[in-house]
């Protein structure tokens, strides 16, 4: 003969104080996740985490030379003549944000709206309007004032 050493109630109440418990330590070992940026060009719409983020500190000096340096995980396919949509967090639209084009700042002032529309042919001709490689890394950099906060990477692949 066995002996409930708990009520029904008493055993539901335990049983729901260790989900709660079990839950939140499972919360507190993860990590927050860094904001997503967005790049859409026709009905192909990639987006990803940043490659380098400090949960919205700015980032180590040391360290934003390998950041924008690093290759795009993404890529989506461009013609000259599409446009380029791209989309950040509400987060990093705050700060404001700017567009690096092969580990080179291409625009002197932030960005601060959630989204912005290029033409594709921008990203693919040079200076005097030649043609260019088919291929180019577009990186989002987040920034405040003069310190970087986070870099997200694509690549824009040139098609006929």
């Amino acid at each position: 003969m066995t002996v409930a050493f708990f009520s029904g109630k008493g055993r539901r109440i335990g049983v729901a104080l260790g989900a709660v418990s079990a839950g939140l330590l499972v919360l507190s070992a993860c990590d927050k996740p860094t904001p997503l940026a967005t790049v859409t060009v026709g009905d192909n719409s990639v987006h990803t985490e940043a490659s380098c983020y400090n949960d919205g500190k700015a980032l180590k000096q040391g360290d934003i030379k390998g950041c924008l340096n690093k290759k795009a995980d993404k890529t989506v396919k461009v013609a000259m003549d599409d446009k380029v949509h791209f989309g950040v967090d509400p987060s990093v639209s705050d700060h404001g944000w700017t567009l690096f084009i092969n580990g080179q700042q291409a625009e002197q002032e932030p960005f601060k709206k959630t989204y912005r529309s290029i033409p594709g042919s921008a990203f693919f001709a040079s200076q005097t309007g030649e043609a260019t490689a088919d291929k180019t890394q577009v990186s989002i950099v987040e920034t405040k004032g003069k310190e970087l906060l986070g870099i997200w990477h694509f690549e824009l692949k040139k098609t006929s």
